[in-house]
């Protein structure tokens, strides 16, 4: 059960933050992305210091200085910024895709510092889950820009501010470790702004796109750490593939997208992966029930 429901919350989490995506590439065409950073991480953190007070919990926890959430600040700022990027120098679905590498790395860092027994079957179906992403991407064709790059790196940032979550101490809620994360944006965006010299103008409709994307950012935040937090991570994160397919949509019919039939293809491979691994998790776990309960 909480396998099924860690892999649901994951899923709404990755519908969320393509619809957060959405918002911050629509904005980034008329105002700076170092803006869109500092405004993003200012409102998100609002938001969850009033949920945190609502459910009677202090902001400033001493937990807050352990290590494991230093290290997911400085994973969320990699993270988040670098797709930002992404998704702003590139097509939303390319960036997607390539954000899709996450669970294998995750998944490698579940086996080496959590000791979770991912069994070969699962290994398998994430690899053939990796190589949809590849079909997608097309490394070194025709297709693949250099900006995408930035996606790349935001893999190995995501990855690590999941693992960090898992580690973080359970004295942290899901609501103070939210305050924790959109704040470090806001540093990281004026910084950004700083070096960029961009202006700090912001047009109406600019202003309500970030709006929305802090919205649905929280609404994604909140959703992914109660999945990380639920079940085994090897088992929820395969399922960050959903996010792709929920991209592919919006970049078809919000930014005039045309993927290709490979890419396609490609898609349909990563659900189809996600989906086995779940279903094989699920017959692991009814087959450990039934002989426990011939046992008894």
């Amino acid at each position: 059960m909480d396998n099924a429901r860690g892999s649901i919350f994951m899923v709404i989490a990755m519908a969320a933050f393509a619809v957060e995506d959405m918002f911050v590439k629509a904005a980034a065409n008329t105002i700076a992305i170092g803006l869109i950073l500092m405004l993003f991480g200012l409102g998100g953190m609002l938001i969850f210091i009033f949920l945190t007070w609502r459910r009677g919990e202090s902001v400033f926890h001493p937990a807050i200085l352990s290590r494991p959430v230093l290290l997911r600040a400085i994973c969320e700022v990699v993270g988040r910024m670098s797709f930002a990027l992404a998704i702003t120098l590139t097509a939303l679905s390319n960036a997607s895709a390539i954000l899709q590498a996450t669970p294998l790395i995750t998944m490698l860092g579940a086996a080496l510092f959590f000791s979770e027994r991912v069994g070969l079957k699962r290994w398998l179906a994430v690899m053939v889950g990796f190589g949809g992403v590849l079909m997608i991407v097309r490394p070194g064709l025709e297709g693949f820009e250099a900006a995408s790059l930035f996606a790349v790196v935001s893999t190995l940032g995501f990855a690590g501010r999941d693992l960090a979550t898992r580690a973080a101490p359970l004295a942290l809620s899901n609501m103070q470790l939210g305050v924790y994360g959109f704040f470090v944006l806001i540093p990281t965006g004026l910084a950004l702004l700083l070096y960029s010299g961009d202006a700090l103008y912001v047009e109406p409709v600019a202003l309500a796109q970030v709006a929305g994307a802090i919205i649905f950012g929280v609404l994604a935040y909140n959703a992914l750490t109660i999945a990380m937090r639920t079940g085994d991570v090897s088992v929820v994160s395969p399922f960050r593939y959903t996010r792709l397919l929920f991209a592919l949509l919006l970049g078809i019919f919000v930014f005039g997208e045309s993927p290709d039939a490979i890419t396609l293809l490609g898609s349909l491979l990563i659900v189809l992966s996600g989906g086995y691994t779940l279903i094989h998790s699920r017959r692991i776990a009814v087959a450990k029930l039934n002989k426990l309960s011939a046992k008894v």
